[in-house]
């Protein structure tokens, strides 16, 4: 019989949660949620902000490669914005896009159940769809009005194209092109 602090089992054939996706998903998980508990969440997500509107010029800039363009248009806008979360093992989706505005649902989150209480890594959802939807098309408001981070079975985003009276009243983050409104 082993001692209680002796097994002779090898370390590598354990069972153990930990792979690289679960690792980056907890560390993130982890870091917004001591910066929310330090600085609070409004800063906590202006800190996150920076993080994905850099990664949403990057995303941006690949796909438009990709597709050889140098500007993506209002329908492909819509498909990156959907194309990329599916890369990332997120289940968005169009739920209505018009000239005005693109609405997506979403019934799981990338970060998985890592996102639930830290409202502030949704701010990566709204920078990168911000970016990209400014840098091409001008001007974005992305307004998070359902997300699962918050409690909600899943997410519900509205990316508004024009500075109209509907983007105007909405709760969200303005972006213009090569800027943001902080």
């Amino acid at each position: 019989m082993n001692s209680p602090l002796e097994s002779k089992m090898p370390v590598k054939n354990l069972t153990i949660p930990l792979e690289r996706d679960i690792f980056l998903r907890t560390l993130i998980q982890e870091l917004a949620g001591t910066l929310q508990d330090v600085v609070g969440l409004e800063e906590a997500s202006g800190f996150i902000s920076v993080v994905g509107q850099n990664m949403g010029k990057q995303i941006d800039q690949d796909y438009k490669t990709a597709l050889k363009v140098s500007q993506l248009t209002p329908e492909q806008v819509a498909e990156v914005l959907v194309d990329l979360k599916k890369r990332i093992q997120g289940d968005f989706y169009i739920i209505e896009q018009t000239d005005d505005k693109i609405v997506l649902g979403n019934n799981a989150c990338p970060f998985g159940d890592k996102v639930i209480d830290r409202p502030a890594m949704c701010m990566m959802t709204s920078n990168v769809f911000g970016s990209i939807a400014a840098d091409n098309l001008g001007y974005a408001k992305v307004e998070l009005k359902e997300t699962i981070a918050m409690g909600a079975s899943g997410c519900r985003v509205v990316v508004y194209l024009q500075p109209n009276a509907e983007a105007e009243a909405s709760q969200g983050r303005k972006y213009f092109k090569g800027e943001e409104d902080w």
